[in-house]
């Protein structure tokens, strides 16, 4: 914890300088059952041109990055490392050709398993990037096919094992409860077995069965049959306490409602989130926070890649001018719109005392009272003392000193307690 403490205080120090970077990759081999993110599978045609685009929209960003310590940078997906190598390459390239990137900036990959070779890990080695996260989920075959996963778990250790070889020492690993089919005890197993390979990190996120998936189709369905092809929600909470319970025994900091790391290995990317750092989406549907507003690119693939390369094609080394800068946000001009979708929201003092709460109470430490101070120019408990006091008597918060955060109790009502700091 005290690595991530020292982060955030020297980020405070840099508070207009700090930037992270999220690259969205939207490609898969197949959309998993439970999805509901922008991704696809498209051919490589399509690729190549979106991938050039990418790298449009960040030379294009330059100015925006100008004066800003880049502290970390995330290629998620989709499926980022579906795409050849040289893609990868490329694409840092034009990160580290556009920005500052702090010597020591956490530069995150995520991978699926099986998707990798030797040589796709030793070219992202080359090109910067120091950490990898698997989405494994389950180490259980019959219940990865449940969800529509493409890997099974030998595939999961080969592909884990190849980074290790490589020379990867940062590696995430990503697990779910909750699964259809799932047990305590199955779960359990896939906490024992990923736990064997010790990896750095671990995100232990509950499945949510989203609107119009396959999933969800199979649930109702099931359901209209009187049949509940998913855990309980005694069996639910019993496999998020397990995770606690066996992740700190092995000798995981529980740092967020959904992460454990080792002491040092907090992902330092989502810690920026939940501290409201800014950060520019760079690719299809990418959400930015960048001052004080928050806005995304649009969601039709089409648009994205015509807009950025001004109708050229892909392998062409002209790419077009007709976008311009104004009120730090992309403008519309005569010849092309803005690759931002819908409204940007100008975040209000109200909006920002809001995000401060809901999203820093997602960290176990919690909030301070003296940096919400400092943050708006306003004590603490004039704004939330009355709420924070009638959580405290349903045992949701717990206050120390000037530390707020949420009690175990709190975590398990998590939406509730942060609805009521909504003002």
């Amino acid at each position: 914890m005290l690595e991530v403490e020292w982060i955030y205080r020297e980020g405070k120090e840099m508070n207009s300088k700090q930037l992270e970077i999220y690259i969205h990759i939207p490609f898969c081999v197949r959309k998993c059952d439970y999805c509901d993110f922008l991704s696809m599978s498209m051919d490589e045609g399509t690729k190549r041109e979106y991938v050039n685009a990418l790298v449009r929209e960040i030379e294009l960003s330059k100015e925006k990055m100008e004066g800003r310590v880049i502290t970390s940078v995330f290629i998620g997906g989709g499926t980022p490392s579906i795409l050849q190598e040289n893609f990868i390459t490329k694409i840092m390239e034009a990160v580290k050709n556009n920005c500052h990137l702090s010597d020591d900036a956490e530069i995150t990959i995520e991978c699926n398993p099986g998707t990798v070779t030797e040589a796709k890990l030793n070219s992202y080695k080359e090109a910067g990037i120091n950490r990898i996260s698997f989405g494994l989920q389950s180490a259980n075959d019959q219940e990865l096919k449940s969800i529509g996963r493409i890997h099974d778990f030998a595939k999961f250790k080969e592909s884990y094992e190849l980074a290790r070889k490589v020379g990867f020492e940062n590696i995430n690993v990503d697990v779910m409860s909750a699964l259809p089919g799932q047990t305590v005890e199955s779960y359990k197993h896939t906490l024992e077995s990923v736990l064997a390979m010790e990896p750095e990190h671990i995100s232990a996120y509950s499945l949510i069965v989203e609107d119009g998936t396959p999933l969800q189709e199979r649930v109702e369905e099931a359901e209209s049959k009187n049949i509940n092809i998913l855990p309980d929600e005694d069996e639910e909470r019993e496999m998020y306490y397990l995770t606690e319970k066996m992740l700190e025994e092995k000798g995981y900091v529980h740092y967020e409602i959904s992460n454990y790391g080792k002491p040092g290995f907090q992902c330092r990317h989502n810690i920026g989130y939940w501290k409201r750092v800014d950060y520019l989406g760079f690719g299809l549907g990418a959400a930015s926070l960048y001052n004080d507003s928050r806005y995304s690119n649009t969601e039709d693939i089409d648009k994205y890649i015509s807009l950025l390369l001004d109708g050229k094609d892909a392998d062409s080394d002209f790419y077009g001018d007709s976008f311009i800068y104004q009120d730090d946000i992309w403008d519309i001009t005569e010849d092309a719109i803005s690759v931002i979708e819908g409204k940007i929201q100008r975040l209000t003092e109200k909006d920002k005392k809001e995000e401060f709460m809901f999203l820093g109470l997602r960290m176990i430490e919690g909030i301070s009272k003296e940096k919400f101070h400092q943050a708006f120019d306003r004590k603490y408990d004039s704004v939330y003392g009355e709420v924070t006091e009638k959580l405290v008597q349903q045992g949701l918060i717990e206050v120390n000193g000037d530390n707020v955060r949420l009690t175990k109790r709190g975590v398990d009502l998590s939406n509730y307690a942060m609805s009521q700091f909504l003002l």
